[in-house]
């Protein structure tokens, strides 16, 4: 598929969704519309925010499928984390329905990429997801699905889960492994970091032909590569998208 090159738009807001005690999903429709890859991503545009009152610019996973429309119109959907005092979700979050902002998109090379005959496994943390959804809700990846999907999904508590309904419909049950890293005493799922999952269930993995996807937390995403490293995994089948840095000697929470 052949990348759009990037465009301005101006994305009206159509409606926003807490989907946890810290995370919205934004719902947008742009104008002019344009086209991406799943797990490509939009730079907004945040007035007066940066210093001296200069514009800055913040980017963010498209968490739908390039296909979603509403009301026959295209459309496209964030999934945001709302951190304190940060410029980008404070911004987004101040958003009313009808009100529009300004946007360059799409931008980056983390996108499904199908390769006939072999399985694909995506891991994230947090809002890492967003891209994730993207792919499996996609045109591609039904016309091209890998042999066989896992989804690992690493959160500290139970609230914290994101589109858990939506995929496991998209991708069966048994697909979807949630792990919690603070779960409760009756949690069902897994419990640990997703790089535990890994170590732990290493026997149902096929490490040589398996397309592993990385997204969120850099520390996971250095943790996870390690694991892959030590079972042969090329680096070619490695795709990457970090969210977060962590400082000198944090680790991943999840």
């Amino acid at each position: 598929m052949e990348k759009q090159k990037p465009i301005t738009v101006s994305a009206r807001l159509i409606a926003k969704k807490s989907l946890t005690p810290d995370v919205v999903e934004f719902t947008f429709r742009s104008e002019p519309s344009f086209s991406f890859q799943p797990g490509q991503f939009i730079s907004i545009v945040i007035p007066g925010a940066g210093p001296g009152g200069r514009d800055l610019r913040r980017a963010y996973s498209i968490a739908s499928s390039p296909e979603l429309a509403l009301d026959g119109q295209p459309a496209f959907e964030l999934c945001v984390k709302l951190v304190e005092g940060g410029p980008g979700t404070t911004y987004l979050n101040s958003l009313k329905p009808g009100e529009a902002m300004t946007g360059m998109t799409p931008f980056g090379d983390f996108v499904y990429k199908p390769k006939a005959g072999r399985h694909a496994i995506f891991i994230s943390t947090g809002t890492g997801l967003a891209p994730f959804r993207s792919m499996v809700l996609s045109r591609i990846y039904a016309e091209h699905p890998p042999a066989s999907t896992r989804i690992l999904f690493g959160a500290r508590a139970e609230s914290d889960l994101l589109y858990t309904t939506e995929i496991v419909k998209a991708l069966g049950t048994g697909n979807l492994v949630q792990a919690l890293s603070r779960a409760q005493a009756d949690w069902c799922g897994f419990k640990g970091r997703v790089t535990d999952w890994l170590r732990e269930n290493e026997g149902q993995i096929d490490w040589a032909n398996t397309e592993f996807y990385l997204c969120g937390n850099g520390a996971m995403i250095d943790e996870a590569k390690q694991i892959l490293a030590g079972k042969g995994v090329e680096k070619t089948s490695i795709h990457q998208e970090v969210y977060y840095k962590p400082k000198p000697g944090e680790t991943h929470a999840n």
